[in-house]
């Protein structure tokens, strides 16, 4: 270990104690455990760790929650994060801060932004991080002051000739955004303020969430010279009755092909660009993006047709996913999507565990050629961590039959397998009412045979199926005489755990593919959590399970097809996976 992590990590551990006389009691839409949020709590994280992850960013101990301002600054990777110094339920947030040469091996600073001033005192929460003009990075994040009003406010680095930005000043000039009595802004809904980007004007725009009764909107602060700001008479999106929007995100992207674009960007010539408004619902706590169109002349974003930013919206993540956020990767040309995954277990588990909290792998993304949703993959960094490797090819899966994979650390592992399915005239006709994924998945769990389905991998397995999580596919016909076919996608954890105060929520999405063409599925299995990505990144779905049995070495894989009709294995490749340098 060097010098400057021994060195960071040093900071980092005596901000801790410095901060363990701060302790903050605050009501809002984040969930305050107030009998768990003691000094007591504080303890040394349990010894025995079997749902620790190896290769997933989770700082040392204690709670973390969204992903705050990530960009890349003279080369270096920067992640802030939600984090509570004091225990591992939420409270006390602070901005965390880590860098990376890669996105996936990450050394820790001191925390970058903590509660100091009247503007900031009750809170550092979300925001995100711009790089201006010059090249200089500077956050925007919304504090909470002596009132428990939001407020936004501006940090810039002490010394930007460190690429690691260990030290943030605050501007005096702060909170640089507010509700008062005449924006008529709701004081306690006014939170969590995106990358902003130019406009033909030269002025900056900024784009923050709130909700004015049940409508959720999108407000929109313009300024020239990024301190002083002017809000728009009206907001860049909104929608009557889906409530609260967090963590908004808002960026351009190509119409063909998987490069990314940068936020400010007005296109190449002969480019044609789209925009993504993503929004995080309060309500339901999940991440939905519309696609669309953005009038630089009105400053509003007006969707396709099809998409209506609400909860009927097409989701970044069908499983544990929330508060996510975007940016621009300048030096590989890319949009890279972090996500924040919670826990399943019950908090009494996450005080004993001593931590809470994950973030998934950093995702690229880009506009699939259909224009009508978005692709997401895991960066390819993460295949820097594969090892030994397991490969089986043209395999038939009968029906009701199982095939173990053997020779890789199934409990750390990255699988990727292609199927191909025979006979899809007998795919079951969909009930017309069936118009909601996870329901069907709810109901048709991995027991329930149907014609074509399910087929998947069973992981986390114990080896006499005790316990097992299952990711799979159902085929249906769109109608009965029809050739068109519905393509359904599960995350089963009913079976995850023998403990039984988990959450054991299934999950389910409709992937959009083809279903004559062989049909592709990637899990990333890290202990406790399990990535899954169906048609190539189409549909995406992560759980998060914690079994009793199948643990460590005691964990097992299969692909399995419970079936009526055989499925063939075209190829399957699986890894054990090396774990990741996070201190």
């Amino acid at each position: 270990m060097t010098k400057e992590v021994c060195s960071n990590i040093g900071l980092w551990l005596l901000f801790t104690l410095l901060l363990s006389n701060y302790v903050v009691d605050l009501e809002a839409s984040h969930h305050v455990y107030n009998r768990l949020t003691q000094s007591s709590n504080t303890k040394s994280p349990s010894l025995n760790q079997p749902y620790r992850t190896g290769y997933h960013f989770q700082p040392p101990k204690n709670w973390m929650n969204d992903p705050n301002g990530p960009m890349i600054y003279k080369g270096i990777y920067h992640l802030f994060y939600q984090w509570n110094p004091k225990g591992a339920v939420w409270g006390n947030i602070v901005w965390a801060h880590s860098t990376s040469t890669d996105l996936i091996n990450w050394n820790p600073h001191p925390p970058a932004i903590f509660p100091s001033e009247p503007f900031d005192i009750n809170g550092c929460w979300s925001g995100s991080a711009t790089i201006l003009h010059d090249g200089k990075p500077v956050i925007l994040y919304t504090g909470i002051d002596p009132k428990n009003q939001q407020v936004q406010n501006i940090a810039e680095p002490k010394d930007l000739s460190d690429p690691y930005l260990v030290e943030w000043k605050k501007s005096p000039l702060n909170p640089l955004m507010a509700p008062d009595a005449v924006n008529g802004i709701n004081a306690s809904s006014f939170r969590d303020p995106t990358t902003a980007w130019l406009g033909h004007d030269k002025k900056w725009r900024v784009i923050i969430g709130s909700k004015i009764h049940r409508r959720g909107l999108a407000i929109t602060y313009t300024s020239k010279d990024f301190l002083k700001w002017e809000k728009s008479p009206e907001p860049l999106h909104y929608d009557d009755g889906s409530g609260m929007w967090e963590c908004p995100d808002f960026f351009p992207v190509t119409r063909f092909g998987s490069k990314g674009v940068e936020t400010s960007s007005f296109g190449e010539p002969n480019e044609v660009l789209k925009h993504v408004l993503k929004i995080s619902l309060d309500d339901t706590k999940h991440d939905y993006y519309t696609i669309g169109t953005y009038d630089r002349v009105g400053d509003k974003f007006v969707p396709d047709k099809g998409f209506k930013m609400d909860g009927t919206a097409p989701r970044y993540d069908y499983g544990k996913y929330y508060a996510s956020k975007t940016f621009y990767d300048s030096a590989k040309n890319r949009r890279v999507l972090w996500g924040w995954t919670n826990e399943s277990s019950s908090v009494e588990d996450d005080v004993e565990k001593g931590w809470s909290g994950i973030q998934t792998i950093p995702r690229k993304i880009w506009l699939d050629r259909s224009g009508k949703q978005l692709i997401q993959w895991p960066v390819r960094e993460v295949e820097r961590l594969r090892t030994k490797q397991v490969n089986l090819r043209n395999k038939i899966l009968n029906s009701r039959s199982r095939l173990e994979v053997y020779g890789v650390t199934a409990a750390q592992a990255d699988v990727e397998v292609l199927f191909k399915v025979r006979n899809l005239e007998k795919a079951d006709v969909i009930e017309p009412s069936w118009t909601d994924p996870q329901l069907i998945c709810s109901k048709m769990n991995v027991s329930v045979k149907s014609d074509l389905g399910p087929f998947g991998l069973m992981v986390l397995a114990s080896k006499n199926l005790e316990e097992y999580t299952s990711v799979y596919f159902r085929i249906f016909k769109a109608h009965r005489n029809s050739n068109k076919y519905v393509v359904l996608m599960c995350s089963d954890q009913s079976r995850s755990s023998l403990e039984e105060d988990n959450d054991k929520t299934t999950y389910g999405a409709f992937v959009d593919i083809n279903p004559r063409q062989p049909i592709s599925l990637r899990a990333l299995i890290d202990h406790s959590v399990v990535e899954s990505f169906g048609g190539r990144g189409r549909a995406c779905i992560t759980s998060r399970v914690y079994p009793k049995l199948a643990t460590g070495k005691n964990s097992h894989i299969f692909a399995f097809n419970y079936g009526s009709q055989s499925v063939d294995v075209l190829s399957l490749s699986a890894w054990s996976m090396k774990s990741a340098q996070i201190s």
